[in-house]
């Protein structure tokens, strides 16, 4: 039963983690689009496309309801550089359709970690109910050690050389070359600058680290509440 209680345990700190992080991205996405519109005047989008905002807020939000499936195909007719037409092109339109296809498959994946969590939670309760939160304190505790050592790493090399982590991420996840544009063919690269990308991997973690570091406090509470008991019980005897 041991072994069931902390197998149950770090699968659900697995889960809450996959949760939160899936999460973070959701919310850095899609919380808040005046952050859209931050960005664009920073690295003066709208110069580069010479458009004015409404109009790239509107390809934006056209953009971000299709990569959650809200739009069957991705083709906003506005006006840009003077012109009423399309903004994407075939080369935008097949990559977003795999990079619509990774974040719906992190939102399934997310349903997913739901489902383990609901499962390790009602085996806890079922083999340690009242060890259930103090098991689930630990494993997350264990389960923290290995995820700052990959977040630590992760963070050295986003500083030293954004470009190169970006360039793996997408020979990772993407078995094509569409990913690689043109500035001078394509709107959609001089509309998502690096910078842009950059800002947004920084609020992704800022929302990740910001639910971990309350799961921390949490755990870290209830273990020490947990040892005094102990300790007053031994007392007591």
């Amino acid at each position: 039963m041991k072994g069931l209680r902390w197998i149950a345990g770090g699968a659900a700190s697995i889960a809450a983690v996959v949760i939160l992080l899936i999460s973070s991205f959701q919310a850095a996405m899609y919380l808040d689009f005046g952050i859209y519109e931050k960005e664009y005047t920073k690295y003066q989008v709208l110069r580069a496309l010479d458009m004015e905002m409404e109009d790239a807020m509107y390809v934006t939000r056209e953009m971000m309801a299709y990569l959650k499936g809200d739009r069957e195909r991705l083709s906003v007719v506005t006006t840009v550089e003077g012109k009423e037409q399309d903004f994407f092109n075939e080369q935008d339109r097949l990559h977003m359709e795999d990079v619509q296809g990774l974040f719906l498959g992190g939102l399934a994946m997310r349903r997913w970690a739901f489902a383990v969590l609901a499962a390790a939670l009602v085996i806890l309760a079922a083999v340690c109910r009242k060890e259930m939160w103090k098991t689930l304190a630990g494993s997350f505790l264990a389960a923290l050690e290995i995820l700052a050592a990959l977040i630590l790493f992760l963070g050295i090399a986003i500083a030293r050389n954004f470009n190169a982590v970006f360039t793996k991420f997408h020979e990772i996840f993407f078995d094509n070359d569409l990913w690689i544009f043109d500035p001078a063919e394509d709107y959609m690269i001089r509309m998502l600058p690096e910078g842009l990308f950059f800002d947004m991997v920084i609020r992704i973690g800022g929302f990740f680290l910001a639910g971990l570091t309350v799961l921390l406090i949490l755990s870290i509470v209830y273990t020490v509440r947990s040892r005094k008991a102990g300790d007053g019980r031994i007392l007591a005897e």
